[in-house]
């Protein structure tokens, strides 16, 4: 069973695209953090999480003590590098996908670049939403280059060039 923790930012994305349900093809289960959903004020993104949470591919994520306790240290650590920083509801995300496996699916910067910088996070997989496409057209899924081009309008999310090119899609 594959199961995910998302935080703010690719939520709010996510549940703009049209074809968002594609997202249980990869994943059984997305856990939503309690300071994540605190984040969020778009009543499409909360009826979509709403949904989620009613069929159970969605599940409510408790912070225990010792995730934020090692989510406040990500944080910190983060600032001392000269990436981005990481913010607590991002660093939990990462928290929890050391602590319990999850692939974290994220679209903050600091997070994605989390793992290269701290190797203490180094076994965390993080996805973007990219990713999440990219994954879904190697499974079969979807057409890469259609549903880029569909997200991106749906969105308004811009994928970096750089990115598109590494997937020979620039």
């Amino acid at each position: 069973m594959t199961e995910a923790i998302a935080d703010t930012s690719f939520l709010i994305d996510w549940a703009r695209y049209s074809r968002r349900d594609l997202l249980w093809r990869l994943f059984d289960v997305v856990h939503l953090p309690e300071s994540v959903l605190a984040e969020i004020y778009s009543e499409g993104t909360l009826a979509w999480i709403v949904d989620g949470l009613a069929s159970r591919r969605m599940a409510l994520f408790t912070e225990t003590e010792d995730v934020v306790d090692l989510a406040r240290r990500i944080v910190s650590l983060s600032r001392a590098l000269p990436a981005r920083g990481v913010d607590l509801p991002e660093a939990v995300c990462l928290a929890a996908g050391l602590k319990f496996g999850y692939v974290v699916l994220t679209e903050n910067g600091g997070a994605v670049m989390a793992p290269s910088f701290l190797n203490e996070l180094s076994p965390v997989k993080v996805m973007r939403a990219l990713d999440v496409l990219h994954a879904l057209a190697q499974a079969g899924h979807i057409g890469l280059r259609e549903e880029v081009a569909r997200y991106q309008v749906e969105t308004g999310h811009r994928f970096a060039k750089r990115d598109l090119r590494r997937l020979g899609l620039e």
